[in-house]
């Protein structure tokens, strides 16, 4: 008979998951307490990172890509980020948020891809 793991084997390659191009992402997020290296005038600690603000432009790095992106929602953890950028991702990459301040963009928090808007890959004829 046909060895049945080999089967299994080839059925997931085939289905595989390919990323998809995303356009929106839904995340969940956490941010840091206090911006990395910054100091502010008096301020021994460093600037605190203030919450996410809805319609906010932050730049959005997943992987090696790195995309600008507006928030359209926040919640407790969960924040939705619209992309100006179309990016090849999936679910569960994790994102890097940063914020421009001082004409820098700084990190100001990570993320983790929960869902997203995908575009589906039109047929070229």
């Amino acid at each position: 008979g046909i060895n049945a793991e080999y089967m299994v084997g080839q059925v997931l390659g085939a289905v595989g998951h390919l990323p998809s191009i995303y356009t929106e992402l839904e995340v969940s997020y956490y941010l840091l307490r206090r911006l990395l290296g910054v100091r502010t005038e008096g301020d021994k600690k460093g600037a605190k990172v203030q919450k996410l603000a809805k319609n906010e432009v932050l730049m959005v790095n997943i992987g090696s890509l790195s995309t600008g992106g507006r928030v359209i929602a926040v919640k407790a953890d969960l924040a939705k980020i619209g992309l100006t950028t179309p990016v090849c991702t999936e679910v569960g990459e994790k994102i890097a948020l940063s914020r421009r301040i001082d004409k820098h963009w700084r990190l100001i928090g990570w993320g983790q891809i929960r869902r997203g808007i995908t575009v589906k890959p039109t047929e070229r004829d």
